[in-house]
């Protein structure tokens, strides 16, 4: 039986401001990438997601973004191999002592947004991430959509697991179209899911100009803050089973 995993960003929330529904799509995933405070989060925020993950048996990894509360980790940063290595080891290690105070080891790492986006060409950004996941645990799965990041992550000896985006439009190069582009996020949750199955079976992304890019695919990604979210993420979870794909976390998906 083909076994995949559902990934969600999650714990996005900070301070008053609520963003996603955590509680009804952590019934339907696999793995969560927990925000860590730069783009998204705070430290309540943190704890209570990776209790709510166990509860669930719900696997957590780091979710580490550029500093950008304002703009969620969603705008391009100038920044040196240096700057993008601290900051990555310091989120690594805030979301590890949640981790560690709820009795719940990290799985994997997964880069947010653009800081994932720009590892994707950028050497200093794939070799600063690569560098600091190392050092601090290199036992830990990096989840990416490939590029310079998964290359690094390889020639490094970190396990790896490919992602596709359920809700996100991919370019001719293999690239996302940029959110700034209309169409660029899919919110049509029939759309969603057949695009989803068509990868799963054919382990293919189709470009929104109609080019078929075979990718190898461990895991599916949901946006937590994508509007209906939970209802993405439950209607998923049965029609993958209903095709007799097991869902499993990334640790037994991937080798390590």
């Amino acid at each position: 039986m083909p076994v995949i995993d559902i990934n969600c960003d999650m714990g996005e929330s900070y301070g008053v401001y609520q963003l996603g529904d955590d509680e009804k799509i952590m019934p339907y995933i696999s793995s969560a990438n927990v925000a860590c405070g730069f783009h998204a989060g705070d430290p309540r925020v943190m704890r209570r997601t990776v209790v709510l993950a166990k509860a669930h048996g719900v696997r957590v990894g780091a979710h580490p973004g550029f500093p950008d509360l304002a703009g969620f980790g969603r705008r391009n940063f100038d920044m040196t191999y240096d700057e993008v290595r601290t900051d990555v080891l310091y989120q690594l290690g805030a979301l590890a002592a949640f981790a560690q105070d709820a009795q719940w080891p990290l799985q994997h790492v997964k880069p947010h947004g653009q800081l994932n986006n720009m590892a994707m060409t950028h050497p200093q950004y794939a070799e600063a991430i690569v560098d600091a996941i190392y050092h601090f645990n290199p036992e830990l799965i990096l989840i990416s959509y490939g590029g310079l990041l998964i290359e690094r992550a390889i020639q490094r000896g970190l396990t790896v697991a490919y992602e596709v985006y359920a809700d996100r439009e991919y370019q001719a190069d293999g690239q996302l179209v940029s959110r700034r582009v209309p169409g660029a996020v899919i919110h049509d949750v029939n759309v969603i899911l057949e695009r989803v199955m068509h990868m799963v079976v054919n382990q293919e992304i189709v470009a929104i100009t109609g080019e078929h890019l075979p990718r190898k695919i461990d895991t599916i990604c949901i946006h937590g803050d994508t509007p209906g979210a939970n209802e993405i993420a439950q209607r998923l979870s049965g029609l993958l089973k209903d095709h007799g794909v097991s869902i499993a976390p990334l640790k037994d998906v991937v080798s390590t």
